[in-house]
């Protein structure tokens, strides 16, 4: 596990006025918690989630991580918050296992923060550590009201908002720094940000998102209730794509369809796996997003996939959904041929591949009777589709 987000929970929500801790409050009817936690869930990449609660709620907010990570628990954790926010991120962040390279800091009154500005701020720490860089990311968004400096209650002047920027989370950092400069921090800061500038190091930006507001007061409640409430009564508008893939039987290669293994069986010829089910759904996430194919997008000679296993593309479609805005809903896909024979496997297979998707998965098997390549036993065939909505 290399990456992970500590969603800041412990806040008593006094501004709000409502007398509960606010990650309890409900939002339209869902508690807040509950909806900044669901973009997580829904990243392509497995993704450590450490959840800061209050002293007194532990248990109340373990059940409802586990109801909203389902299938997903054993990635998350819940730890007790400190007396301050400053105390409640490094409770989170001391309990993150060495493994984790980046780590993003979220507050969950930020409920409806989209996946996409989590993945966002993901691929941009990466990026910087790749260059050995090592610098923070904060989401921003421009100013655009008029700002002015003031004393007391006179306007002074009018300061210049080009230079100015709205910042949110989550806020990404390299692990092992974030958790230095908390340890020499002398005073909390306002944001993560903040504390990591203080001891020295870089923060950049990355665009923000309107909707990942803070919820501070009753009007920010009512706010964010008008938009969940917008958007379930608006049309979902989904996009349909077709993928095709088909591969040569090869003795000397190893049997891999589907993300699983077939001993004994035949391999599939390839520059990769040869996994003609798991490279045609990776053709119809792409399709579906109008983002190309698997060959233009990958490459079918590019050393860096030589042998790679199907689930490297797929993973690779997904993330690139999540970029332009989009998730799977579901994927469909046949299998064509003679062997090796999917049925006993086939609720196995499902689940293979539902879990890379993060989408349900249905697989059917059928042979050509005889026809064709497939029916003389040269070769596998896949034929996929999938349903792919805006995050």
């Amino acid at each position: 596990m290399d990456r992970a987000v500590v969603v800041v929970a412990a806040g008593s929500g006094t501004r709000l006025g409502i007398g509960t801790a606010k990650a309890f409050v409900p939002v339209a009817g869902t508690l807040m918690l509950a909806r900044a936690l669901e973009p997580l869930f829904a990243l392509p990449s497995p993704t450590l989630v450490v959840v800061v609660a209050p002293a007194a709620l532990l248990d109340d907010c373990r059940q409802l991580v586990a109801s909203v990570a389902g299938a997903a628990v054993a990635y998350t954790a819940v730890v007790p918050g400190g007396a301050d926010r400053h105390a409640s991120v490094e409770a989170g962040l001391a309990v993150l296992p060495d493994t984790v390279t980046a780590v993003l800091v979220h507050d969950a009154a930020r409920c409806l923060t989209p996946a996409a500005q989590f993945e966002r701020v993901f691929d941009a720490v990466a990026g910087s550590l790749a260059a050995g860089a090592g610098a923070g990311f904060v989401p921003a968004l421009p100013v655009t009201d008029t700002v002015k400096r003031v004393e007391g209650d006179v306007v002074v002047e009018t300061v210049d908002r080009a230079a100015l920027v709205g910042v949110q989370t989550p806020q990404g950092f390299p692990l092992g720094a974030l958790r230095r400069a908390y340890a020499v921090s002398e005073r909390a800061e306002t944001d993560d940000a903040g504390v990591f500038q203080a001891a020295g190091g870089t923060v950049r930006s990355v665009p923000g998102d309107a909707d990942a507001f803070k919820i501070t007061t009753a009007w920010d409640l009512g706010r964010a209730e008008s938009i969940v409430r917008a958007r379930s009564s608006a049309p979902v508008h989904t996009r349909v794509g077709l993928g095709v893939d088909v591969h040569a039987f090869d003795d000397a290669s190893p049997c891999r369809v589907g993300l699983l293994d077939f001993p004994g069986e035949p391999g599939l010829s390839g520059h990769s796996d040869g996994d003609a089910v798991a490279h045609a759904v990776c053709d119809a996430l792409l399709s579906a997003g109008g983002l190309g194919d698997i060959g233009g997008t990958f490459g079918t000679s590019d050393p860096a996939y030589a042998g790679a296993s199907g689930d490297v593309f797929v993973r690779g479609a997904v993330a690139m959904l999540a970029s332009a805005g989009l998730v799977p809903v579901s994927v469909t896909v046949q299998v064509i041929g003679n062997r090796p024979r999917i049925g006993a496997r086939r609720t196995e297979m499902q689940d293979a591949l539902g879990a890379v998707v993060g989408a349900p998965v249905a697989v059917s098997g059928t042979t050509t009777d005889g026809l064709g390549f497939t029916g003389r036993g040269e070769g596998l065939a896949a034929i996929a589709t999938a349903v792919v909505r805006a995050a």
